[in-house]
């Protein structure tokens, strides 16, 4: 995992960073010929998993209990409670919870 903390990242409660990940709160303003750097943090709500080798870009935010699937780029606000994969990220269905004896624990 890896925080490029250029700018704020705030991470709730019981938020999973997954193998490889990355947040990214800088990039470059390719339209400028000096190439400056555009900084935004990042939030990421309480519940919320990024998964493995996948990337949140700067100025996002993963609302509550939002998925970011294997090797997909957050480049948009992530709804709560909605999963989503590719590059860029798009959603693809809700984030339901079963209960434990449902799932035979």
């Amino acid at each position: 995992m890896w925080i490029d903390n250029l700018e704020d990242v705030l991470i709730g409660a019981n938020v999973c960073l997954s193998q490889g990940s990355m947040l990214l709160t800088g990039n470059h303003d390719y339209t400028l010929p000096d190439f400056p750097y555009r900084l935004g943090k990042i939030i990421l709500e309480d519940g919320v998993w990024i998964g493995a080798q996948s990337v949140v870009c700067p100025g996002v935010t993963c609302l509550s209990h939002a998925i970011l699937t294997v090797n997909s780029v957050a480049s948009k606000q992530l709804e709560p409670y909605k999963i989503y994969a590719g590059n860029p990220a798009v959603y693809v269905r809700d984030r339901k919870f079963k209960t434990h004896e449902a799932a035979g624990l």
